[in-house]
């Protein structure tokens, strides 16, 4: 009865988790794509169209750089209060920041006030982001069966694809309208549809019991008094490796998923509406991709298949460009479905990867602060990066793909220095670190 109990538990957490991201990060893709396709010509108003997407692109950044205050907040509540507590508030905060800017006025009637507000929404985006991913990986991991931690908390990852789905499908729908009707009102559409998607997402979190493992500490009186403090005294070597880990699934994920729409239709001309249908494809092999990936992972090792990964990823963007530059549907779809599955397959796995690093006591916030920290450098600049760029090389495509390339080989090289610290850690950590090394 007991074991039947925990299973039942152990799929609704990974359900959870999975629903819960899905809706969370939605909310975050939605402003990804309109920043790419709206918000330069409504917010940001300027005869140069490379100066309205780069400061478009620039409030993008902002929330990429609220996300690690985000995980220092929600990190400290998960870690001394609990996961539970800090994964209903970063939903709700989200959901709210969300229609607020579904709802906010554009630079013709509110002048300097819309822009302004429009970064204030998008810091409570980040804010809410930097909480959310490593409590959704710790509730799927921690309820996971012995062993399973890895494919347990991809479902946290894939929430997160199916979201770009999601969001892709939304703005799909809405950017068929004439261009008056779409900046007026269309492209708000699937930002309002999150107060139905907020509801659904409260009540399903609400049904999930908390982590058995932060149970075990709490009632062991072992709780941290300052999580953020015991965090870098104890792991601070730990904490630097992980986020240089995590570079790939981020950067090179904003690289794909945004930056790409901007690429294809300034640089080379392609319509809006083909680059869209494409990365809609693309996102759904990648979804396809990441649960393959994570099984695979717990039977070849986890160390051993991220640096497979990370490898292939460093030569991936190379045959990208080559196909994306001819501007044709389905070599554009094959193109980046060759970047994206070596992407989508690390970070498939590195959550589950990094959560079993650190100890229990302070693992919301060491996770959180890693992976928020990677996504403020390396996330948040990609898209304003690769934009300067395709700027600069006149057309070429050269320095876009050394770049992709330099971002995956970060990747690699710390997680072999990850996998070399594994002998020297084990002892200071729980017992799922060595499991999650094992293979290498």
């Amino acid at each position: 009865m007991a074991r039947a109990t925990a299973r039942k538990q152990s799929t609704r957490a990974a359900a959870a988790a999975f629903i819960g991201t899905m809706i969370e990060w939605y909310d975050f893709y939605l402003y990804a794509t309109a920043s790419a396709l709206v918000f330069a010509e409504l917010y940001f108003p300027s005869h140069d169209v490379f100066i309205s997407t780069m400061a478009s692109f620039a409030t993008f950044a902002v929330g990429f750089f609220a996300r690690p205050f985000g995980a220092i907040l929600f990190g400290h509540i998960g870690d001394r209060i609990g996961r539970k507590s800090a994964l209903m508030t970063t939903l709700i905060l989200m959901g709210l920041a969300t229609i607020g800017i579904g709802l906010l006025p554009g630079y013709g009637k509110w002048g300097l006030a819309a822009p302004l507000a429009l970064v204030l929404l998008r810091i409570l985006q980040g804010i809410s982001a930097g909480g959310e991913w490593g409590g959704a990986v710790l509730m799927a991991g921690e309820h996971a069966p012995a062993g399973r931690r890895v494919f347990y908390a991809s479902f946290a990852q894939l929430g997160s694809r199916v979201a770009l789905i999601l969001s892709l499908v939304a703005f799909r729908l809405v950017i068929s309208m004439p261009h008056d009707d779409f900046i007026r009102f269309g492209w708000r559409l699937p930002f309002l549809v999150s107060v139905v998607l907020l509801i659904v997402g409260v009540l399903i979190r609400k049904g999930v019991d908390e982590s058995p493992e932060f149970e075990e500490e709490k009632n062991a009186g072992r709780l941290p008094k300052i999580p953020i403090a015991e965090a870098f005294r104890g792991s601070s070597k730990l904490i630097a490796l992980c986020i240089g880990a995590n570079t790939l699934g981020i950067a090179c994920s904003y690289f794909t998923n945004t930056f790409m729409i901007t690429y294809a239709t300034l640089t080379l001309g392609v319509h809006k509406t083909i680059i869209l249908d494409c990365l809609f494809a693309v996102a759904i092999v990648q979804a396809l991709v990441q649960p393959v990936a994570a099984w695979i992972s717990e039977k070849v090792g986890a160390t051993r298949f991220l640096l497979l990964a990370s490898f292939l990823a460093v030569l991936s963007p190379y045959p990208m460009f080559e196909l994306v530059s001819s501007g044709q549907p389905g070599l554009m779809f094959l193109g980046i479905s060759i970047a994206v599955v070596c992407m989508a397959s690390f970070y498939s796995v590195i959550a589950g990867f990094v959560s079993g690093v650190f100890p229990i006591r302070v693992r919301y916030t060491a996770i959180s602060i890693s992976y928020q920290v990677c996504g403020a450098v390396a996330g948040g600049l990609t898209p304003l990066a690769g934009t300067w760029l395709a700027h600069e090389a006149g057309g070429k495509w050269w320095p876009l793909a050394v770049f992709y390339s330099a971002l995956a080989a970060t990747s690699f090289v710390c997680v072999w220095a990850l996998g070399k610290l594994k002998h020297q850690r084990a002892d200071a950590t729980d017992r799922s670190f060595s499991d999650m090394y094992k293979g290498l």
